[in-house]
């Protein structure tokens, strides 16, 4: 592992971007910031910052905000191509009866027997939360619900839900189904710059089906804050909750609130919350997608070095009115044996805040060019810096860990 803290035009960039900066959660509690939520969390949906979490790790009965996991494994199916726009979904006695109107739940009030076209059942998912609708896809997609909630899970590893365990579609109380707020956000801020089309269908304001019409059941979207998703939840046992995202001035946040007493307290904590956030923070921009960020040093190659760039702009989110210092590095297994790939993720850039380096950012670096292999000669001159420098790597080692 290289850990490069790199010199010149870059780190001059960085230092004139970033030299006022702070801990984002510290500032929060420096700030005075507190949410009445039992469970809550707000990131920087761009740069992954968390600037406020409370209870976030600590798993909590999700309610229908697990139908956000049902509906990126609808999301995931099209995307392979395993669903299209005419795909039916058979609505069965099971999905009518414990998802319909007589289940006591939200529904979309298909007919029994009937079948629904895809865009429909995610209408009804999403903007009615119909528990009718996820029954339908988990039955159409796993051929029952206890197979559809095995690919949920098997999704939710993939995406990195380390702490989270889904048990059905619906997010009806059942033994082990347990989310976190952080793993929440995680899986917002994925559907939302993984499916950006079909994200779209969170904004929706209502859905009418089977002649009724239904509003979309997320508050924020009735507010002036720019909210434009997700998915609000309900059971007696773990309250109110929701998991939202707003957008102001091209920054997105992304917020999860979960355990309050009504849905009134609901609406006004997440949007306490959010503005809290679009107030309290600005973001910078340091480095625009494509710009050079470092360089990484090759092994092999026609050049010695490539350079680094990122796909998405480098923003960092300062603390208005805070004074203090980030730092940088560039992290990657190096030096990268060539040929090199252009586009290729070698490497990490992390931003540090103070003494104590606490990460405020971590985000992917691509190959900006394809490094090709060089002449004999220039591999016999790698091969020989390469067994110096490991000899004196080897030597330091011998020498610091005597006893």
């Amino acid at each position: 592992m290289v850990t490069a803290a790199w010199a010149g035009r870059a780190v001059a960039r960085l230092a004139m971007g970033i030299a006022l900066a702070a801990c984002l959660t510290a500032a929060a509690r420096a700030q005075g910031f507190q949410s009445q939520a039992p469970h809550a969390i707000l990131v920087d949906a761009d740069s992954g910052s968390v600037l406020y979490e409370k209870a976030a790790d600590e798993p909590f009965s999700p309610a229908s905000m697990a139908k956000l996991m049902t509906v990126e494994v609808i999301f995931d199916e099209m995307r392979k191509g395993r669903l299209n726009q005419d795909s039916e979904f058979p609505i069965s006695e099971n999905a009518w009866r414990r998802g319909g109107a007589g289940g006591g739940g939200s529904s979309m009030f298909a007919q029994l027997n009937s079948k629904v076209k895809l865009p429909d059942l995610l209408r009804g998912l999403i903007v009615q939360s119909g528990n009718d609708a996820a029954i339908a896809a988990a039955e159409a997609i796993g051929g029952t619900e206890d197979n559809f909630a095995q690919i949920m899970n098997r999704r939710a590893r993939e995406l990195g839900l380390t702490r989270s365990t889904f048990r059905n579609a619906t997010g009806y109380s059942a033994p082990d189904q347990k989310v976190t707020a952080r793993d929440l956000a995680k899986l917002a801020i994925h559907l939302i710059e993984t499916y950006p089309e079909e994200y779209k269908l969170f904004a929706e304001r209502e859905f009418t089906w089977n002649k009724i019409r239904q509003q979309n059941r997320n508050p924020l979207l009735a507010m002036d804050i720019g909210a434009d998703g997700l998915k609000t939840g309900y059971l007696e046992e773990s309250g109110y909750g929701l998991t939202g995202s707003a957008v102001q001035n091209g920054q997105r946040l992304v917020m999860v609130v979960s355990g309050l007493k009504t849905a009134r307290e609901r609406a006004a904590e997440a949007r306490k919350l959010l503005d809290w956030g679009f107030r309290a923070f600005e973001a910078r921009q340091v480095f625009a997608p494509g710009e050079t960020v470092a360089e990484a040093d090759t092994y092999g190659g026609e050049k010695g070095k490539v350079a680094l760039v990122a796909k998405k702009p480098v923003r960092v989110l300062l603390p208005r009115g805070s004074a203090d210092r980030l730092t940088a590095r560039v992290v990657y297994q190096g030096p990268l044996m060539a040929p090199v790939a252009e586009g290729r993720e070698v490497a990490r850039l992390k931003i540090m805040r103070g003494d104590q380096q606490q990460q405020v950012l971590d985000m992917p670096l691509y190959t900006a060019e394809a490094v090709g292999t060089g002449t004999m000669t220039q591999r016999a001159l790698d091969a020989a810096i390469e067994v110096g420098t490991g000899w004196v790597r080897d030597a330091f080692a011998k020498l610091t860990n005597r006893s």
